[in-house]
């Protein structure tokens, strides 16, 4: 994709090739933008702004994927015409940004305080996009840094997809969470454990989650089955109905009560 400048500071289009002051020794430690558990495959071309990375899910299940905030900070809603599309930058304070482009739609409100983790969007194609991926990038002082995740270089950077991948710690934390898999495709997670509740993402396809705990809510029927058993989901801050989660049981085994 070919995207404008974004900020004042001179935007660097080769790798490895950074000007300006020293990182601050306040550096966040990022992690992976994308939740818990799931392994994206990642690339950067010539043409690529600054030191961005493109990121996509190895399982095939891009588009509507949860975006997670790398790093606490401030989330700011901007749009791109024709670049960008739209786009999240998270100020985490000490000159150290976060950029987040293509997204289908916002998560949080423009201004939002978010942690770690926290979702910020959904995976899409808006703007100079040849079709859905994770754009990102982390800057300091208004130029772009090579990535690290979890204080690990990513450089050098692969040409093409399916060169290097990345398995995502964030969200998981010490929460207990147990592994699960979901069945089904356009599976909507709830931000309570009830249909009339807001949407905060959507599962394009199977996926690998993270249950943290369980709990009674509404009663749903889908797929010739009917279960009243929820699940809260690391890194994607909402519910879904168990039926969608792959396992015999209406209630999840060795999972706790929120």
């Amino acid at each position: 994709m070919r995207v404008r400048a974004l900020v004042a500071a001179a935007a660097l289009v080769v790798v490895g090739v950074v000007s300006g002051a020293s990182p601050a020794m306040a550096k966040p430690t990022f992690k992976a933008p994308f939740p818990c558990g799931q392994t994206w495959t990642y690339s950067h071309h010539s043409s690529e702004v600054r030191l961005a990375l493109d990121f996509v899910d190895t399982g095939g299940n891009t588009n509507g994927a949860p975006v997670l905030a790398s790093a606490a900070g401030t989330v700011s809603h901007h749009w791109e015409d024709g670049g960008a599309g739209n786009y999240v930058v998270i100020d985490h304070g000490d000159g150290w940004q976060t950029y987040y482009f293509h997204l289908s739609d916002f998560s949080t409100p423009d201004g939002a305080q978010v942690a770690q983790g926290q979702q910020i969007g959904v995976t899409g194609s808006t703007g100079a996009s040849s079709g859905p991926h994770q754009h990102y990038e982390q800057l300091y002082n208004g130029e772009g840094q090579t990535i690290e995740i979890n204080g690990q270089s990513l450089a050098p950077y692969p040409g093409g997809y399916f060169e290097k991948s990345l398995t995502s710690d964030n969200g998981c934390g010490d929460d207990g969470s147990h592994p699960f898999r979901t069945w089904g495709s356009g599976v909507n997670l709830r931000a309570e454990s009830n249909t009339g509740s807001a949407a905060v993402g959507t599962l394009g396809g199977p996926t690998n989650v993270n249950v943290i705990c369980q709990e009674q809510g509404e009663t749903v029927t889908a797929e010739g089955y009917t279960n009243n058993w929820w699940s809260k989901l690391a890194g994607y801050n909402g519910y879904i109905t168990n039926i969608y989660i792959d396992h015999p049981d209406a209630q999840l085994p060795g999972v706790p009560l929120c």
